[in-house]
């Protein structure tokens, strides 16, 4: 099967995708000993280089890990804060976080180098549900008003609500934009003491301890690709 040159670069490792077609207006890449042009597609059977060099297929890795409080969701550190990064330090292949957690949320993080993958779980036009447990700062009582949905930075969320007991509630919702599910109940005037992602589609925490990682199984990333 032929796919386009910028997209098998990107997903061996070379750089982002933009960058990739960059390096192609630049006449950087050539297939099969010809300079490529932008559009052009190959196979797993035609000889890509960059700079003479060849391009060399990654191999997908595909990994959960339980992510605690005070870790950021980004590959490089930033103001001296504490990566995911160093959680998984023992894999030695360029992987990233799929999507993110705050540094004071914790729970179910993906983290891959496919990038086809990140982009259909990320894309709001995909629809995934993720599911939250949310701890607040007082007994939750405004049921309906959160079933209509609240709007958040001019953005509807309207969240499904699995289970409420006190001040503990967990819902399911679509979006993942920062701070979201806080931005929501902040709406509603409560304050959010603790939050913990457990799902993602099909893909489930388990019973994975706090700050350790472990490879998707077979069923696990079958169900992640076919998720609609």
């Amino acid at each position: 099967m032929e796919e386009r040159v910028q997209k098998i670069m990107a997903e061996a490792g070379i750089a982002s995708r933009r960058k990739c077609e960059q390096m192609i207006k630049e006449g950087r890449v050539k297939i099969n000993g010809q300079i490529a042009c932008l559009g052009d597609k190959a196979s797993s059977t035609d000889r890509i280089t960059v700079d003479n060099k060849p391009v060399k297929k990654e191999e997908k890795v595909y990994i959960m890990l339980n992510k605690p409080i005070g870790f950021v969701t980004t590959v490089s550190e930033q103001h001296g804060m504490k990566t995911v990064m160093k959680l998984v330090k023992d894999i030695n292949k360029r992987i990233f976080p799929v999507g993110r957690l705050d540094k004071n949320t914790e729970g179910l993080l993906l983290m891959t180098n496919d990038g086809e993958l990140a982009n259909k779980l990320m894309h709001p036009r995909h629809k995934v549900w993720k599911t939250y447990e949310a701890w607040l700062s007082r007994p939750f009582k405004d049921i309906e008003k959160l079933r209509k949905g609240i709007v958040v930075d001019r953005v509807r969320v309207e969240p499904r609500i699995k289970n409420i007991k006190g001040k503990k509630i967990i819902l399911e919702i679509q979006e993942g934009r920062k701070h979201i599910v806080r931005k929501m109940f902040g709406k509603l005037g409560y304050n959010v003491t603790k939050l913990r992602r457990t799902q993602i589609g099909p893909l489930k925490l388990g019973k994975l301890a706090k700050g350790t990682w472990r490879y998707l199984k077979k069923y696990e990333l079958k169900g992640l690709m076919f998720n609609r």
